[in-house]
């Protein structure tokens, strides 16, 4: 049998069943779309500027972008309206920072779900071996909760500055010819940002996952079993003394019952022995 058939008949895939596994599993295909949508992006916009002389206009200016976002690197040339002359600009702004850190969590949270997920299906004896394993994966599954949240609010902002620097009407302001009123500038396209948005709804959905899944990693940490342990020995003390009680008390109860007759004993002996004395009386007469 070959290693691969091996370690399949040995996986217990039940475990994918469990909130656990499942939520990594969740993880790991959440991950994907949301560096997917970020890190394959690319987008443009159409410009046209209508010179009082025909010759002097340019109808179709495209101007693209894509990831990682470095809009001030992004140049493209316009006329003037004044001649054969050419204005060459830039975009505004640079949002490489922030897209790069999310999708850098992305892809790192995308790896570690995928080993967690080998780890749970095929060595999950190991795993909980010496409690090791839940620790680190409790540890990570924090660490990267926060960082989904940090990236995702900071990509939010990105992508808003972005919005903002390649919306037609905003690059328009930058040409000289459109300062003129007898030029005519339009914007003919502009660009489709349905998968940027979408990636940020991804983040936020990992922040939701990774958070949600501390409390499952939790219980399989030491940290859980102690506290339950913890909880359970008071308990068992507080019932054992009174149980104690209860024996002590119905023991006392006992043992006050008996002592009460023993007592009544001499009374009923001696209400016994008072007719002797007119028989021995009578006796005598």
């Amino acid at each position: 049998m070959d290693p691969v058939s091996q370690l399949a008949s040995a996986g217990t895939f039940r475990a994918l069943k469990e909130p656990l596994a499942f939520l990594r599993a969740l993880e790991l295909l959440f991950a994907i779309f949301a560096f997917a949508t970020c890190g394959g992006y690319s987008g443009g916009l159409r410009l046209s500027v209508d010179c009082v002389n025909k010759t002097e206009s340019n109808l179709s200016i495209d101007i693209a972008f894509a990831y990682p976002f470095r809009l001030h690197q992004v140049t493209f040339e316009v006329p003037t309206c004044e001649g054969k002359e050419r204005q060459k600009l830039a975009l505004v702004g640079d949002s490489s920072s922030s897209a790069e850190f999310f999708v850098t969590v992305a892809v790192f949270a995308f790896l570690y779900s995928l080993a967690a997920t080998v780890v749970y299906i095929f060595f999950q004896n190991k795993y909980r071996e010496n409690n090791r394993g839940p620790l680190i994966d409790f540890i990570v599954t924090v660490v990267f909760s926060f960082l989904w949240l940090v990236g995702s609010s900071a990509w939010a902002k990105g992508l808003s500055d972005v919005k903002v620097a390649t919306d037609p009407n905003e690059v328009l302001l930058l040409m000289s010819a459109c300062k003129q009123s007898y030029n005519k500038c339009l914007a003919v396209h502009s660009p489709v940002m349905s998968s940027l948005n979408t990636s940020v709804v991804f983040g936020f959905l990992n922040f939701i996952l990774w958070a949600g899944n501390i409390w499952f990693v939790f219980k399989e940490t030491g940290w859980h079993s102690s506290g339950q342990r913890y909880l359970s020995d008071p308990m068992e003390k507080h019932s054992s003394s009174y149980n104690q009680g209860g024996y002590n008390q119905d023991s006392y109860g006992s043992s006050g019952g008996y002592s009460q007759q023993a007592s009544l004993g001499p009374s009923s002996d001696e209400f016994g022995q008072q007719p002797s004395g007119p028989t021995s009386f009578n006796n005598q007469i």
